[in-house]
């Protein structure tokens, strides 16, 4: 059985690798994703890692370990049924009952094929030639707004599929009467004594979740200074790529993008920042904007940067009070956001650069319902519209 591990090399961050069942470092994924790590996020590094253990434990209990270049389109297949079956079997009568999601299933493959992808590029693995429809053997060369062209010819697809129940899956939304009863979860403004009762730094969390977008580990990532305020123009977040944050967080693909937000927000991020101020000095801390803006305010170690785990916990916390839809997470949070902005009629390609998707197809692929929705509601008015017309009898 293979592992994905978390190891921390001296002098660097946290990361992951995988071992084999003699507990050796498998060196093909290692490489993989070792030219990846500056790109990829801690939290997609494990991802990949886990999807790479679970293929390379599949390949070891067929004894297929040592011919992972000659693998085709029957052994991935194979891996999707052993996976549906608990990993146990790669048949099997009746589905296992703790059978993974089909978006869990499509991750794995999508892993999958990265790696192979890039072994075929860096070696000449020839395996992703096996696995995909349409490899263009020379990539033609693409202007800059090559990507917003629909003409664009489409890039390769898998041929192997992971069959969906009931059809595509729309992702899971918040109401905006759920993120309000999230944010009141968090805390509260008191009129009658001015101040907030709650967890001040919770609620502006998840209220920048909801008006930017941003993933979790870009906002975990933001400095003090990374929150621009208007000062008579329309304030905005910076998403700042960075290696070092202490709290291993990483924007995705290491993409800077700018995110313009409301007068609404920048007054909940100033009564926070006083908050932390007032914090740090009774704590005799120094604060500059250099700092972290997510940090501890009421454990130690005080001021120490937020960790994904402890957003998890207050989610966590959260649902076990009732609040929120059940088995919510903070990504809901971007598929609120982008839902809607596409629902008051926002062009594709500004979401798309709001949520920081490299093309607008990515958008298209994960929210396009919502536009198909709104078409064919307008269609159903059909009687007014054919009240306009004018038939003329010729007879």
């Amino acid at each position: 059985m293979a592992y994905a591990l978390a190891v921390s090399p001296a002098g660097g961050s946290r990361t992951w690798t995988v071992l084999d069942s003699a507990y050796r470092t498998v060196l093909p994924v290692e490489d993989w994703l070792e030219a990846h790590r500056h790109l990829w996020s801690p939290n997609t590094v494990r991802g990949y890692a886990t999807a790479l253990a679970q293929w390379w434990t599949f390949l070891e209990q067929r004894g297929e370990a040592d011919r992972w270049r000659e693998v085709g389109v029957p052994a991935v297949s194979g891996f999707l049924s052993w996976l549906r079956n608990g990993r146990t079997v790669e048949h099997a009568i009746a589905v296992a009952g703790e059978a993974p999601s089909a978006q869990t299933l499509e991750a794995r493959l999508a892993a999958l094929i990265s790696f192979y992808r890039w072994q075929e590029a860096v070696f000449e693995v020839p395996v992703a030639r096996r696995l995909l429809r349409g490899v263009p053997r020379r990539r033609p060369a693409r202007g800059l707004l090559a990507h917003l062209d629909a003409r664009s010819a489409p890039g390769p697809s898998s041929l192997v599929r992971v069959r969906r129940p009931g059809g595509h899956q729309r992702p899971p939304v918040l109401l905006p009467q759920q993120i309000q009863a999230i944010l009141d979860g968090c805390a509260v403004y008191d009129t009658g004594t001015g101040r907030w009762v709650g967890n001040l730094r919770d609620r502006l969390l998840f209220a920048v979740l909801a008006e930017t977008g941003m993933r979790l580990g870009e906002l975990l990532g933001m400095w003090i200074s990374d929150f621009v305020m208007g000062r008579g123009g329309t304030p905005y977040v910076e998403v700042v790529p960075r290696e070092n944050n202490p709290n291993g967080a990483r924007v995705k693909m290491m993409r800077p993008r700018r995110v313009y937000v409301g007068a609404d927000l920048e007054r909940l991020f100033a009564d926070y920042l006083t908050h932390l101020a007032c914090r740090a000095a009774e704590g005799g801390i120094a604060v500059t904007a250099e700092c972290p803006l997510w940090v501890n305010l009421d454990r130690p170690p005080l001021l120490a940067a937020l960790r994904e785990g402890t957003v998890r916990d207050k989610t966590e916390t959260l649902r076990r009070k009732g609040i929120g839809p059940p088995g919510w997470t903070p990504h809901w949070f971007r598929h609120s956001h982008a839902t809607t902005l596409l629902l008051a009629g926002t062009p594709e390609w500004v979401v798309a650069r709001r949520l920081g998707h490299a093309q607008v197809q990515t958008t298209l692929d994960l929210y396009g319902w919502v536009r198909e929705d709104e078409a064919l509601r307008a269609a159903a008015n059909w009687a007014s519209h054919a009240s306009s017309w004018r038939l003329i009898d010729a007879r």
